[in-house]
């Protein structure tokens, strides 16, 4: 083609939509291309916390969140390994409204749309390349639904595609660490006894490093799954489909919730690179977002937060770049500066706590001590509506304290 797109954005998920709406608008020429036909299925645990929302709030799309199937959520049950459950509500004050669990199918869809309305739109288009010149990527190769195949051209590459980058992988910065990447599995099931509006995180024995999750939706349905550090799970030989099955039909805990309950999805695994491994996330010609850039959360395995936050940053960078005329890695390096001065901190909390959460006698220890403390219970309220005041749980001082509360 002989345009030249201000931005190619590749993958519309999250991180491209949301990153293809602001640089939209401003004005900007972008392309947004994805290999799949919306709206389409994402493997997840489809909860979606405050810094989504935020976000949602930014973009004008909380009401389309409120118009579609979604769940309602107002705090978290975890259970520990010696099978204490406990439920800690999110503060009253300090959150503007509620988390959701919303299907990405649904979810994506609304963000995708939004980014539609801003941008040239391919869809069931596959990147297979990058066009370089020299050690500059300008622009993408790639097939159509027909088999086509087609290029483009454009002042910066935006890789928004996932955990299984073509951009990422076609400029170095694909390596995966098995320290620093989760597998998971999830299926949806209705009559799930016991649910309420809380997501359930449950540190079961056989799952540790990693936990068993049960996420309410609608209608008495309920995302239901399981993730354990990729390491782990190959040095000890687990099978994660087993250790689910088990827990739901063998753990006192759950059992009887699952007697009657039937699974109306099969059962999906994905990949989850680790904020943890600091994946470069620039270049010349370029930037990476999202799932692309290893951002999920190490501890709760979030990701949309964190893609829709660098999606944002990212369109920042862009547009000061578009201005000034220049995409080189000097001037496109301040986008990775701003990420992690915003998430850094969380991250390395949340490593910490993922860490932390491999020795069964601690977290037995909390989740027994904030079970009989109303106290404790508020303090950790407080902390998982605040990150900065997250950084307590990593603190000596907190455990110390802990004994005499």
């Amino acid at each position: 083609m002989s345009e030249v797109f201000d931005a190619i954005v590749v993958g519309g998920g999250p991180a491209g939509s949301t990153c293809t709406s602001f640089l939209g608008r401003e004005g900007r020429d972008v392309l947004l291309l994805d290999k799949a036909k919306f709206p389409r299925d994402k493997t997840c645990g489809d909860g979606i916390g405050a810094k989504s929302v935020k976000i949602m709030r930014e973009l004008g799309l909380t009401n389309a969140i409120e118009k579609s199937e979604h769940g309602e959520i107002y705090g978290v049950i975890f259970s520990s390994p010696n099978g204490r459950i406990l439920e800690i509500p999110y503060p009253s004050k300090g959150m503007k409204s509620p988390g959701y669990t919303c299907r990405r199918q649904i979810f994506d869809n609304i963000l995708f749309e939004n980014a539609r309305k801003y941008a040239t739109v391919m869809e069931q288009f596959s990147v297979n390349d990058l066009i370089m010149n020299g050690s500059k990527v300008i622009g993408v190769r790639g097939v159509d639904g027909d088999g086509k195949e087609m290029d483009f051209l454009g002042k910066v590459v935006v890789g928004a595609d996932g955990a299984n980058s073509a951009v990422a992988n076609k400029v170095g910065l694909a390596k995966m660490d098995p320290k620093h990447h989760i597998v998971a599995l999830r299926a949806y099931y209705r009559n799930v006894k016991g649910l309420s509006r809380n997501i359930e995180l449950h540190f079961i024995e056989s799952v540790i490093p990693g936990y068993f999750w049960i996420f309410p939706f609608e209608s008495g349905v309920a995302n239901v799954g399981i993730g354990m550090i990729t390491y782990d799970m190959k040095k000890k030989n687990l099978n994660l489909k087993d250790l689910m099955a088990k827990a739901m039909n063998d753990n006192p805990l759950f059992k009887d919730r699952f007697a009657e309950a039937k699974q109306i999805t099969e059962i999906k695994g994905w990949n989850l690179p680790l904020a943890s491994a600091h994946r470069k996330a620039y270049g010349e010609g370029f930037v990476l977002i999202g799932d692309a850039a290893s951002l999920i959360d190490p501890f709760t395995g979030e990701g949309v937060g964190n893609a829709m936050i660098s999606g944002r940053l990212a369109a920042e960078v862009i547009n000061k770049a578009i201005k000034i005329d220049n995409f080189s890695s000097d001037v496109l390096k301040e986008y990775e500066v701003n990420l992690w001065k915003e998430l850094g901190n969380e991250i390395k909390t949340s490593y910490y706590l993922q860490r932390l959460g491999r020795f069964k006698p601690l977290l037995n220890f909390v989740i027994n001590r904030a079970y009989k403390s109303k106290k404790v219970r508020e303090a950790i309220s407080g902390m998982l509506a605040n990150e900065e005041a997250k950084k307590e749980l990593v603190s000596p001082l907190f455990y110390l304290r802990l004994l005499f509360s």
